[in-house]
């Protein structure tokens, strides 16, 4: 053994050494990637119901709430129908809330005929993108059907109107959840009897109007309710116009032509003859026919054995203030000029 010890060189030994260490690094290596035991799995006790596709879609077919909103409803109720769409409501009504000061100048006006009578209503909202929306236009539709079962033009009387098991206010809250711009139900209008022909047409969603003649026919009243959405004549006939706006303008006139030095027998002349060319631009009746310049409104009407009795005509968002951004000034601002 000693004499063994004494011949074997150093580098012999070093590679044994080496050769010893790597069957250490190997055993270290197999017990580092051999398999544990697995461990029993505990079940949170917090664990959430899974909440299916259908369920989700049931949920947004019924409120009209986005995909999201109405997969965590359905999540932080451990999917109880019912009470996520309780809570969806409320949250659209917070909304709703929230959404109630900011100004909707945009919108459409939709109309809706019986036998007896035409409504027309103007829905708002606050952009032009969300008025040409389907589901807003759908839900004007509906609320213009749902007025016709009305006596009165109450905004009040028409919201707590039932649809599809909702009331129209309910629809509108839904609405505004779901789109996420202030809407309004703003005005509705009514025409017409069961003596009555009534007819409307809306002009691109913007401007509508409604007829109410004594004779005649849907298609003529069609006809004349175009022509007003073009020409915009206050008044059906002279007889309509109101005292003070005749005496108001008969004023301004005699005022402007005794300014020009005029004396007063022919001022009086003038003035007559301005007043009648004044209610002929003011009055339906007296304008010419925007399809056919050779006759009036009177001559199409005598034609047809028909006669005007009222008509409205309503615009969306006129009255309503808008907010005006000046860009200008904005940047000015931010760039520290102003």
């Amino acid at each position: 053994f000693f004499f063994l010890r004494f011949f074997i060189c150093p580098a012999v030994i070093t590679k044994m050494k080496f050769s010893a260490l790597l069957i250490l690094v190997g055993v270290s290596s197999s017990a580092a990637f051999a398999p544990r035991p697995s461990m029993p799995f505990v079940a949170s006790s917090t664990a959430l119901k899974m909440v299916s596709v259908s369920e989700i879609k049931e949920l947004r077919e019924a409120t009209g709430a986005g995909m999201m909103d109405c997969k965590r409803a359905l999540i932080e109720t451990d999917g109880d129908m019912d009470t996520a769409m309780e809570n969806l409501r409320k949250k659209g009504l917070m909304k709703a809330d929230k959404k109630a000061t900011r100004v909707a100048a945009e919108g459409t006006i939709a109309t809706a005929s019986s036998d007896d009578k035409t409504v027309m209503v103007e829905i708002n909202c606050e952009t032009d993108f969300v008025g040409k929306d389907s589901s807003f236009l759908a839900f004007a539709d509906k609320v213009a059907n749902a007025a016709l079962s009305l006596d009165g033009d109450s905004i009040e009387a028409l919201n707590e109107v039932e649809v599809d098991g909702k009331t129209v206010e309910e629809l509108r809250q839904n609405l505004i959840a779901k789109i996420g711009e202030n809407i309004k139900v703003r005005r509705m209008i009514s025409v017409g009897t069961a003596d009555s022909v009534t007819a409307s047409y809306i002009h691109s969603g913007r401007i509508g109007v409604m007829v109410d003649l004594e004779g005649g026919s849907v298609e003529l009243g069609k006809d004349i309710a175009m022509h007003i959405a073009a020409m915009n004549p206050p008044y059906v006939d002279a007889d309509s116009v109101p005292g003070d706006v005749v005496e108001n303008e008969k004023r301004i006139l005699t005022e402007e032509a005794l300014e020009s030095g005029k004396p007063e027998a022919i001022v009086e002349k003038m003035v007559a003859g301005r007043i009648r060319k004044y209610l002929e631009e003011i009055c339906l009746v007296s304008q010419n026919f925007v399809k056919d310049s050779d006759k009036t409104i009177a001559q199409l009407l005598k034609e047809n054995d028909a006669s005007c009795k009222t008509f409205s005509r309503i615009a969306v968002g006129e009255g309503i203030e808008k907010k005006e951004d000046d860009f200008a000034a904005e940047v000015a601002k931010m760039a520290g000029t102003a």
